[in-house]
């Protein structure tokens, strides 16, 4: 059986969405695809133009089963950055490097060519979550 699948969406949590849009719009260039409220939560669809992919960065631990205790780990992990992650991927990694460190993003690791073979640098978005770039 031969099917057609494609990524559609990827979840990342995010604390403030005020930042995360700073951060994947206005620094990484993404529309935003949607943008909706309820209560005081938001969840915004984001993605790269021209692209049917997008990321979901969604308020982390709302689910109805989470425990105060089991949020308080997730919140805890995302600060240390040790929960979401995304890796992306750009045709002129270093003028992209370049940009987003003009903007002040909390970078991680510099343009770096790695024993594997790929060439990437990372990011944390304003949420803790660790945003690797390689090189197309």
């Amino acid at each position: 059986m031969t099917t057609n699948v494609k990524i559609h969406y990827a979840f990342l949590p995010h604390t403030d969405a005020e930042k995360s849009l700073a951060f994947y719009r206005d620094m990484l260039g993404f529309e935003v695809r949607k943008d909706v409220g309820y209560n005081d939560l938001r969840w915004i669809t984001v993605g790269p133009v021209g692209q049917d992919v997008s990321i979901v960065l969604h308020p982390p631990a709302v689910d109805p089963g989470v425990t105060d205790a089991e949020r308080e780990t997730i919140l805890d992990l995302m600060a240390k950055g040790s929960y979401g992650a995304v890796t992306l991927a750009s045709d002129d990694l270093d003028a992209l490097f370049d940009t987003l460190v003009a903007a002040g993003a909390d970078v991680v690791q510099e343009p770096t060519d790695q024993n594997y073979g790929v060439r990437d640098c990372a990011f944390r978005d304003p949420s803790g979550n660790l945003v690797r770039i390689d090189q197309l």
